[in-house]
């Protein structure tokens, strides 16, 4: 059954805009509702939404069930699972905004009769990064051991809940996208943050594979699944794998190799720096990668990316012009502050 009437969460994010102005470009798609804490446009002043209908609601509240029930929603498209907070409150309320806005959204949705359908964007954090990963993680593989805090651990209890509504209303057809990391020209996510370092802090010894997935496809997945009944949980990346000194080499950026037990010191003083605020599940993946395979998203949902992994990096690269921004003095300034930092914690020695 196509949707008729879509409710959007996250509506003010780069992606969340561009979902519902797509939707409501779709002459058969009745109505869209786009919910978020704040207006689109005092995010991006350009952010054109074309018939969208924005709805300044916050999904922590139990007022997002009348949103629903008012504008007779038949189709969410849950997007504010976030890494990365918007505007103040940072960790706690980035925690809230996932766990309890996401309990209080699938209440709403349990208790509406008009809904049928819902997607939610989760992440392939929620396998953890660790020396014993299988080389590559299927929907149905257990991860060696659950994230213990920030936006994998919230991804973790996320799914919890969605799998319980599942089972208490099994007429919704349920729809779990898990993204790998997301880059595109108007990204803002840690790892877009690292990888425009001047000067890229790796784990000494180390080599991770990481996976992407261009944003462009990221919005043509969801817009299948919201337009197509594709009920279950689906892995969605980019073909192939790319080492992280391969992303270094072709972004053109000096390495700075760390030993790892300065790995939690080097977060730490990326942080005081105001260069990116890496979080635990993060530092882990640039010691020990993650890759998983998407068999099931293109025989099963029926998408083939079209960005291989290396190609959204190198259009990454190409977007933001990263080769032709090295500052070799900025470099020099990051390099001794990073290096001092672990040098007065006592955890490397002099040069």
């Amino acid at each position: 059954m196509r949707p008729r009437r879509v409710l959007v969460t996250g509506v003010a994010r780069p992606l969340g805009a561009q979902v519902a102005a797509a939707l409501a470009a779709d002459p058969d798609i009745e109505a869209v509702v786009g919910v978020d804490t704040v207006s689109p446009d005092t995010i991006d002043p350009d952010a054109d939404l074309g018939r969208t209908r924005f709805v300044r609601a916050d999904i922590r509240h139990p007022l997002i069930a009348k949103v629903i029930s008012t504008t007779e929603i038949d189709t969410v498209l849950h997007l504010n699972v976030i890494a990365t907070p918007l505007g103040a409150g940072g960790r706690t309320a980035m925690k809230e905004t996932n766990v309890i806005g996401t309990m209080q959204l699938l209440a709403a949705c349990q208790k509406a009769r008009s809904v049928t359908k819902l997607v939610v964007k989760s992440t392939t954090s929620i396998y953890g990064s660790s020396p014993r990963d299988p080389a590559l993680f299927t929907e149905d593989t257990e991860p060696r051991a659950l994230p213990t805090a920030g936006y994998a651990k919230d991804a973790v209890e996320v799914e919890g809940y969605v799998r319980g509504f599942g089972r208490r209303r099994p007429d919704i057809a349920v729809t779990v996208l898990r993204f790998t990391n997301v880059l595109g020209p108007q990204v803002d996510s840690p790892l877009a943050r690292y990888l425009d370092l001047p000067v890229v802090p790796t784990v000494l010894g180390f080599d991770p594979r990481i996976q992407l997935l261009h944003s462009e496809d990221a919005l043509a997945v969801l817009m299948r699944a919201t337009r197509e009944d594709h009920a279950g949980t689906f892995n969605v990346a980019g073909e192939g794998v790319l080492l992280l000194s391969q992303a270094i080499r072709r972004a053109g950026r000096p390495g700075l190799p760390v030993p790892f037990p300065a790995i939690g010191a080097l977060g730490g003083a990326a942080r005081r720096l105001r260069l990116v605020d890496f979080s635990a599940e993060q530092l882990d993946l640039l010691a020990h990668g993650r890759a998983v395979d998407t068999t099931r998203l293109t025989t099963v949902f029926g998408y083939r990316p079209r960005y291989s992994t290396v190609e959204t990096f190198d259009a990454f690269v190409r977007a933001r012009e990263l080769r032709f921004t090295v500052d070799r003095e900025l470099v020099s300034r990051i390099e001794n502050g990073l290096l001092g930092s672990l040098r007065n914690r006592c955890l490397v020695g002099p040069s």
